[in-house]
């Protein structure tokens, strides 16, 4: 085994070294590097790494139950115990635990003495003291998480004898040592711990109750040993009159050792076990908790009272209940509850919110219980007003009898506010107002009420409806009846009016009751779907509730409207039921246009309550349309006289929908969507001008119009904010507004009104306050002239006081205004998605682009509040993603082409006008849209032709039949003649203007949709490619030619000879521009001259793969002209990463041509590097190298491709391996490679395929193909030729390359040997270096 591990650490090269080793202290050798690295993952912070290398460290120990890795490991753990990171101990300590509970076989106490020989408290130094000490705790703790420590009696002495000297060390430990020992005894069995308790436990009383962990220590005695307990320490009375007060101070000592953990300490708990177990729990609760602990308000004293009022929910009975919910914690819990309203401050809710939960969650069986806490916590209330809040989420976890009977207590206490029920408190600002109306029971009875109508609707938003409904119906019902009816005689048939109110019903309190109603409505028609939202009868929850207003306004001489329905507004009542029943009299093929009617109707009826005039004409105009909608085919064959005289019903119902959608309702908005998407089959251009003027601010800001926005979404929760604000808050806000006023005023001081400064300046001169000469300064005002003066001057500075409110008031109105409109324009834009994307072939959507690019191009500029940025996003939305690259679109534009080609005209003028590029790309995609509307719509050219024309063109007309591309054009109603000259203006500007907002991928997203378009604009960029143009615009000009140019589609435009030709002209003026190929200094320039090249290279392919024939003389001298500038300045180091790159694509170009890339020469220091790095590179794999010191892609080979030749005479190698040697004639051999052109070739020439070279862009020889070109070399005599330095210039430029070459390579591959005996024989270190390298390496081995 072991010498298994030993292999396994050394390397091969370190198994044959017979050098001497050095001792292995540590035994590290033994070990193998996967064994060690658990260590090193146990103690990182990530937990999930800590788990798995536990694991795997015990899966591998496993294995190797006997031997060293055993012993290793419980020495390199224990170690860990008392490491100097603090993170590090407590996962070792989990380690071991978890090795301990594995190997059950390793006794706990010889793992103790190796813990308190390696961390002993009596050898360390002071410096080590905190670590050592914190060691054995970690030590002990491990010991007793194995689970096997309470099992053994020795090692559970001697760990307790641990524990108490290292309570000794309170400064390091604190109280750590002694809650480890109440965990360990708690764990123990009786008959063991009766053993240890007169050890651990001194039978002193002052003991006892001296410290937190001595009384827990107690109180578990006294629950499992008492009788061991009686005989240590007689009889002991905790809560005698002289042991409460030391009761509260271990408790205040407790609750401050938890302040950081924020829990509840054991010893409260265990203290009221006790209690409730010796009945003693009302004097505990009373003179321990309430009187004293709460007696000096210390919070971490209070948080304890609150944990330990939640605690013990589930152990109290109904009295004692009642004892806690109505005494002076729970008034301070309230006090809690209502000061804690800031963010920065804590928040006791939420815990005391789990302690509700868990306890209503464990007693679902008992709902008597659960409804006893639900209705104490409600209870609470600060002048009436209820401390929990309405959304309390707690009633979740009630079964439903204990639901049903806190709804029926909530409804009683609506109807009948029993004010003597609350446990009401006020707060020491509310003690102090003088007002009397604030402690009025009328007062408390509204705060209640508006309270308990909003907490009945939450109820209904956190239900499941299927379980529910009759309760739900309830509260619909309850709330409908209280908003908006009163009782005239009670009536068994309509239980609602058998309730009595004891005070009477406010209007404020109808009005939340109205307004919560209309919340519910929105809950029972949006939150539940289709299968919760329908009842047993099949009907909607909104029909329901109309059928009960029906029956209440049959039972006339029972209950009464608070605001009677006039005769026209009870007649559109009648009417709305009528429609109701033929609505559902309609057949299966209208069934889904006669549902969303009916919601319509349903809403706006309901409505009526809230609002009767408004809705009352609504009502009317709905009525109408349905009838007009419904029975429309049915009067088609009807005259249209009347037609005129009155608006179709489409565009009426479009302004019912837009009235309605000014209402933030979010129910009224899914309804509103859901009817218009039925009805915008139907939508005229009329009905949607309507629907635009809302979305043009300009219009909507001019025109005086019948849609009012409103705003009372957020009016629910202003009335429980109204209800629920205190005197402490009015307080803050006239500090907070005298604060505002000053900073107000200094803002003032800073701008003027100049007709204020003028009327200061008159006060001050008639008050002879202002003096120009001596005289009159000295003259002093009498005393009812400068009482004149200051009340002149006090209305004059209160006049302006009022003129400056004046203005920030109506600035304040203009804003909401703002932002209320542009909510209703959002919610206006849900009409419009509709319309694309159930109607995207309707001919009105083509109308919507220029709209919604107005309403980007505004929110673009101004885009600074969250509704404009919502405004944005969602405009942009719809016209991106529904709008243009939708797969739907108008296929009849009918007589609308010309209007489209200025459409398409005036986008991209606009496009071109823009100063952001981002809105630019709106303009230029719509005008894209349209030529794909043009595209797709089928035009017959011939229409307005004769018979006679058609004959004739048909026998006259010669020309081929269009074939690709072109057989769609002519079918098409796109018109190139007129479409061209648009884009060729707008491409002309982009490749001329200075800063224009058109980019490159917008011309060439239109390239690629429109191939023929793009034929007919590549004039223009040919044009702009040289000449006098900027070069940053002759740049974009060659980088759309060479993205153009591939495109498969524009090929199939072209003939081949206009091909050929057109190559031919692209071709001349790149070579124009490369005539300064290597001069430019500029980044522009480089650009330049970089898409040159690259637009030169996608010539040189089209060439090759089409096979054309194109002269390249010119090219080809002016491309070796520049040879020299651009060699020379890379040998110079003058070249950047462009530059670079420039390079790299000009010797793409010349490699094409069949001239081959120079090698760049290096000195000769890094030969050896260069050679010895590969034959060694075996040798050194040894270990992971890391990524600083690895060798980049690439690097090797231009190192090794780099290594001047040399000549001298043959002489032996020194190594004698045919590898090594192998290596090195390859290298020469690469190294030897030049530009030199092998021969002349015609002017005139095709491209084949270039042959197989070393350079940087194409990989080297294998070994198998040098090999046969090296035989194929000795057969054809080819002579040894020495590597030579690269060529001139001017040879160059005398022997032109030749372009077709066969694949076996002309030179011998004997030069390589050749080449690599020279290259070993020119450098007389290369091998003393390797000697060198090599015992250096010997010397390494020899250490180990």
């Amino acid at each position: 085994m072991e010498g298994e591990n030993v292999a396994e650490a050394m390397s091969p090269g370190e198994a044959t070294n017979s050098g001497p080793r050095p001792v292995d202290r540590q035994g590290l050798l033994k070990h193998s590097r996967e064994f060690l690295d658990f260590f090193w993952d146990i103690a990182k912070p990530e937990q999930e790494t800590r788990l798995e290398a536990t694991e795997k460290l015990l899966e591998y120990l496993r294995t190797r139950r006997e031997g060293p890795d055993m012993k290793y490991a419980l020495k390199r753990l224990i170690t860990g115990l008392g490491m100097g990171r603090e993170t590090a101990r407590p996962c070792y300590s989990l380690a071991l635990a978890q090795l301990l509970q594995t190997f059950e076989d390793i006794p706990l106490c010889s793992v103790l003495e190796q813990i308190q020989e390696k961390h002993d408290l009596q050898k360390v130094k002071k410096a080590m003291m905190r670590p050592t000490l914190f060691a054995n705790l970690f030590g002990v703790l491990a010991l007793f998480q194995s689970g096997r420590l309470v099992k053994d009696s020795e090692a559970l002495m001697k760990s307790v004898k641990l524990l108490q000297a290292l309570a000794q060390h309170y400064n390091h430990l604190q109280e750590q040592p002694q809650k480890a020992l109440v965990d360990i005894l708690s764990e123990v069995p009786e008959s063991m711990l009766q053993e240890v308790l007169p050890k651990v436990l001194k039978a002193d009383l002052n003991s006892v109750l001296g410290s937190p962990e001595h009384l827990e220590l107690f109180l578990l005695a006294q629950q499992k040993v008492p009788e061991k307990l009686e005989k240590l320490m007689g009889s002991v009375d905790l809560f005698s009159d002289e042991n409460i007060p030391r009761l509260v101070n271990v408790l205040k000592m407790a609750a401050a050792s938890v302040k950081k953990q924020r829990k509840l300490p054991d010893v409260a708990l265990d203290l009221l076990r006790l209690a409730l177990q010796e009945n003693k729990f009302p004097r505990f609760w009373e003179e321990v908790v309430e009187q004293g602990l709460l007696k000096k308000q210390s919070w971490p004293a209070s948080y304890l009272c609150f944990r330990l009022l939640g605690a013990s929910l589930p152990l109290l009975s109904k009295e004692q209940l009642q004892l806690v919910m109505r005494g002076d914690l729970i008034r301070h819990f309230g006090e809690h509850m209502v000061a804690t309203k800031f963010p920065n401050q804590f928040k006791f809710s939420p815990e005391m919110n789990e302690y509700i939960g868990t306890f209503l969650e464990g007693c679902r069986d008992d709902p008597e219980r659960q409804l006893d806490v639900v209705v104490a916590f409600t209870c609470v209330t600060n002048q009436g007003l209820p401390v929990v809040p309405t959304f309390w989420r707690v009633v979740r976890f009630l079964s439903a009898p204990a639901l049903k009977g806190y709804v029926t207590w909530l409804r009683d206490m609506f109807l009948q506010p029993n004010l003597d029920l609350l446990v009401d408190f006020s707060t020491v600002n509310q003690k102090k107002a003088q007002n009397a109306s604030f402690h009025s029971p009328e007062r408390a009875a509204l705060r209640l009420r508006k309270w308990i109508i909003l907490r009945m609707v939450s109820i209904v938003d956190s239900l499941h409806l299927e379980k529910e409904e009759a309760l739900i119906e309830e509260v619909a019902r309850f709330c409908f009846f209280h908003s908006f009816f009163e009782t005239k005689e009670a009536t068994p048939q309509i239980p609602e009016t058998e309730q009595k109110f004891s005070f009477p019903m406010e209007v404020r309190a109808r009005e939340v009751a109205s307004t919560a109603f209309f919340s519910l409505l929105q809950t029972l028609s949006t939150q539940f779907k289709q299968a919760a939202e329908q009842t047993q009868d099949s009907q909607p929850w909104t029909y329901r509730l109309v059928q009960f207003a029906d029956m209440l306004f049959n039972h006339s001489h029972n209950v009464a409207l608070l605001v009677p329905f006039t005769e026209q507004q009870r007649q559109a009542w009648d009417r709305m039921l009528q429609t109701l029943k033929e609505l559902e009299a309609c057949s299966s093929e209208a069934k889904a246009k006669a549902t969303a009617f009916q919601h319509l109707l349903l809403l706006v009826g309901i409505h009526l309550f809230k609002s009767p005039t408004e809705s009352c004409d609504l009502l009317c105009d709905i009525q109408t349309c349905i009838k007009k909608s419904l029975g429309e085919k049915k009067r088609r064959t009807r005259s249209k006289a009347n037609t005129s005289q009155e608006p179709p019903w489409v565009e009426v119902l479009v302004e019912v929908l837009l009235s309605l959608l000014a209402q933030p309702s979010h129910l009224i908005r899914q309804v509103a969507r859901s009817v218009f998407s039925h009805i915008c089959s139907h939508l005229t251009s009329r009905a949607l001008q309507l629907i635009l003027n809302v979305l043009n601010p300009e219009q909507s800001q001019d025109e005086d119009d019948n849609v009012m926005i409103v705003d009372d979404s957020e009016q629910l929760e202003n009335e429980e904010d109204k209800s629920s604000e205190s005197e402490d808050d009015k307080n803050s806000e006239s500090e907070e507004d005298s604060d505002e006023e000053e900073s107000e005023e200094e803002e003032r001081d800073g701008d003027v009104d100049p007709s204020f400064r003028e009327q200061l300046m008159a006060v001050l001169q008639a008050g002879k306050a202002l003096g120009g000469e001596e005289e009159e300064e000295e003259e002093e005002l009498g005393d009812e002239a400068m009482m004149a003066l200051d009340q002149n001057l006090a209305s004059l500075f209160a006049e302006q006081k009022l003129r400056i409110q004046a203005r920030r008031d109506e600035k304040n109105k203009l804003q909401k205004e703002k932002a209320l409109r542009q909510d209703f324009q959002i919610r206006v834009l849900d009409l419009i998605e509709v319309l694309v994307t159930r109607q995207p072939e309707n001919p009105l959507v083509l109308e919507l682009l220029e709209p919604l690019l107005n309403i980007i191009h505004r929110s673009m500029r101004t885009s600074s509040t969250k509704q404009e940025q919502d405004l944005l996003h969602k405009t942009a939305r719809i016209f991106t993603h529904h709008l243009c690259r939708s797969r739907r679109y108008c296929r009849d534009v009918g007589n609308c082409v010309e209007t489209l080609y200025t459409q398409v005209e005036r986008l991209i003028q606009q496009a071109g006008q823009q100063a952001d590029s981002s809105v630019s790309l709106y303009y230029f995609n719509a005008s894209l849209y349209l030529l794909r509307v043009l595209k797709g719509n089928t035009a017959d050219r011939s229409i307005n032709k004769t018979p006679k024309e058609k004959a004739e063109k048909e026998g006259t007309d010669t020309s081929p039949e269009p074939k690709g591309p072109e057989v769609a054009q002519t079918t098409s109603c796109l018109d190139l003649n007129l479409v061209t000259p648009i884009y060729s203006s707008a491409l002309s500007s982009f490749l001329t203007k200075r800063n224009s907002p058109l980019t490159v991928p917008m011309f060439l997203s239109l390239f690629y949709r429109h191939p023929m378009l793009c034929k007919s604009l590549l004039p223009v960029l040919v044009q702009h490619v040289t000449g006098q143009t900027r070069p940053r615009h002759q740049a974009q000009a060659c980088l759309l030619l060479l993205k153009t140019l591939p495109i498969r589609e524009l090929r199939l435009c072209f003939e081949d000879p206009e091909w050929e030709q057109l190559i031919g002209e692209i071709l001349a003026n790149v070579t124009e521009n490369l005539r300064t190929l290597g001069e430019t200094q500029t980044k522009v320039q480089q650009l330049k001259e970089r898409t040159s090249l690259e637009l030169l290279n996608t010539l040189f392919r089209i060439i090759n793969h089409e096979k054309l024939t194109v002269d390249l003389t010119v090219v080809q001298g002016v491309l070796l002209s520049q040879q020299a500038k651009l060699q020379q300045k890379v040998q110079q180091g003058e070249h950047s990463a462009g530059s670079s790159r420039l390079y790299d694509l000009y010797w793409q170009a010349m490699k094409i041509l069949g001239v081959q890339r120079p090698k760049l020469e290096k000195d000769a220091q890094e030969v050896p590097s260069a050679i010895q790095s590969p034959i060694s590179m075996k040798r050194k794999k040894k270990g992971f190298l890391p990524e600083t010191k690895k060798r980049k892609a690439g690097g090797t080979t231009q190192e090794e491709n780099a290594t001047p030749t040399a000549t001298g005479g043959d002489q032996p190698l020194s190594t004698g391996k045919k590898r090594r040697r192998k290596r090195k004639a390859k290298m020469a051999a690469q190294a030897q490679v030049n530009g030199t052109p092998a021969a002349e070739s015609p002017a005139t020439m095709s491209l084949a395929p270039e042959p197989p070279t070393v350079g940087p862009s194409t990989p080297a020889k294998t070994p198998k193909r040098r090999k046969r070109n090296r035989k194929m070399s000795q057969v054809n005599g080819a002579t040894p030729v020495t590597p030579t330095e690269p060529t001139s210039e001017k040879q160059h430029q005398e022997e032109p390359p030749q372009m077709e070459v066969s694949g076996e390579s002309p030179q011998s591959a004997l030069p390589e040997i050749k080449a690599g005996l020279s290259l070993a024989s020119s450098s007389p270190g290369l091998l003393q270096i390797g000697a060198k390298k090599k015992k250096t390496r010997l010397r390494r081995r020899s250490r180990f």
